[in-house]
């Protein structure tokens, strides 16, 4: 089971190939704030909720000075499809070997109707631009929650 981060904490540094096959660095986005937000998959409704919340804010949250990357175990081509069908606009990385997940405490037990078992925890972590983690949510819902972002960061 991973450390999940706490405020304070440094960010881990990741690359990771995007829905094309291009590689995206945390570091390229020094210097900007980065909400970086961890699903379980690509083309589920809840996972589609939240990021079609995350596009529809994304001209505000930028506007305020926050990148967005939505990072899931699913492989470039099904976050291709997932961006194609719902017309999304944030970055969605992939984490097939579930490094990055593991590193920012993501990923770990899960319990789902009695069962426990290992999958993608649904978290957010806010990144400073020095690359310091400012706000780790963790266990978030996926409907609502960027609203609630927005409001927690004063936006």
């Amino acid at each position: 089971m991973s450390e999940r981060l706490q405020p304070g904490d440094e960010a881990p540094a990741f690359t990771l190939p995007d829905a094309d096959g291009n590689e995206v660095s945390l570091a390229d986005h020094k210097g900007r704030k980065v909400i970086v937000y961890f699903y379980p998959a690509a083309l589920t409704p809840g996972c589609t909720k939240q990021a079609c919340d995350f596009t529809d804010n994304l001209e505000l949250l930028a506007g305020a000075g926050y990148d967005v990357i939505g990072i899931s175990p699913d492989k470039p081509e099904k976050l291709a499809k997932f961006r194609e069908a719902e017309s999304l606009k944030v970055t969605l990385l992939a984490d097939e070997d579930k490094k990055v997940l593991e590193a920012y405490g993501a990923f770990g037990e899960k319990k789902n109707y009695g069962r426990t078992y290992m999958g993608v925890i649904r978290s957010t972590i806010v990144v400073d631009e020095q690359g310091k983690v400012e706000r780790a949510l963790y266990n978030v819902r996926a409907t609502g929650h960027v609203a609630k972002i927005i409001k927690d960061l004063g936006i």
